[in-house]
């Protein structure tokens, strides 16, 4: 009975997982995070929209054949998770009419380059392997991942609710770049043995030890940042210096054999973790 309970626990995790909920969640919390920080009221329309759409972008680009499976275990779930990720298209349909059209403006320019991120369109010469995708140019994809997080969880919450972009809004948006850059050197670090040599990620080129030394030199940017701002508050600083000094905890902590939840749900869950010590902490 225990053995069952534990493997339905185990299925149920994975498919939070590998279905995108996981990391919905976390552009959830990390547009949460810039509506607290400039003093907007909740958002459903904007929160729920990046939450679907973050399942709906990611799963295409993860299960529409334009990625590589690293679990062939995966493939029993394929099934499910296009349903799953149907319906949570409709949901993205849905709240996505309920915002401002200049929202959905900019939402198309970050949708534009989601889809060239993932579609094959570029001359095959440029590659090692079949992709020809944003996504397989020699070092460019871990800078526009973050770009497309940062402009999704900082910029459109803040259109939305038509707050005039100021110089805290730049210092933001920066931030939260480095951060998602920061946050992704453990999974650079992981796929070191799934990814082509072509992509030229930043441990690729330059080794696991001096990638972990730029993400403490990121990190640190991106906290001594929080000063420049205009408006700073001391609970804001300390929560700033826990989150930077977790993710740096998390990128010291990242080696090529990691364990199968490290990246996918303990570094991914940051961002959740941050939105919690911002609500514990206001």
């Amino acid at each position: 009975m225990y053995f069952c309970f534990m493997r339905s626990l185990t299925i149920i995790f994975d498919f939070y997982l590998n279905s995108s909920i996981h990391v919905a969640l976390a552009v959830y919390a990390l547009t949460w995070i810039t509506l607290n920080n400039f003093g907007i009221a909740y958002d459903e329309n904007i929160l729920y929209f990046n939450f679907f759409a973050t399942i709906t972008g990611y799963n295409f680009v993860k299960y529409f054949g334009l990625a590589k499976f690293h679990h062939r275990s995966l493939a029993s779930w394929l099934k499910v998770i296009q349903i799953f990720s149907f319906v949570c298209f409709l949901a993205f349909g849905y709240y996505a009419f309920k915002l401002e059209i200049k929202t959905l403006l900019w939402i198309g320019g970050f949708g534009l380059i989601t889809f060239l991120y993932a579609i094959p369109f570029l001359p095959k010469h440029l590659f090692l392997d079949k992709q020809q995708n944003l996504r397989s140019i020699s070092g460019l994809k871990i800078y526009v991942i973050a770009l497309v997080w940062s402009g999704v969880t900082v910029l459109l919450p803040l259109i939305n609710n038509d707050f005039s972009f100021n110089y805290d809004v730049g210092i933001t948006f920066l931030q939260r770049f480095l951060f998602v850059i920061a946050l992704m050197l453990p999974f650079e670090i992981r796929d070191m043995k799934y990814d082509s040599l072509k992509l030229s990620t930043i441990p690729q080129q330059i080794g696991i030890t001096r990638t972990k030394i730029i993400g403490l030199l990121v990190l640190m940017v991106f906290f001594l940042l929080e000063y420049l701002k205009d408006y700073i508050t001391y609970q804001k600083i300390l929560v700033q210096l826990i989150v930077t000094v977790v993710t740096l905890l998390s990128v010291l902590l990242a080696f090529k054999n990691q364990r199968k939840y490290y990246s996918a749900f303990w570094v991914e869950g940051i961002p959740i973790f941050w939105l919690a010590l911002l609500i514990l902490f206001s």
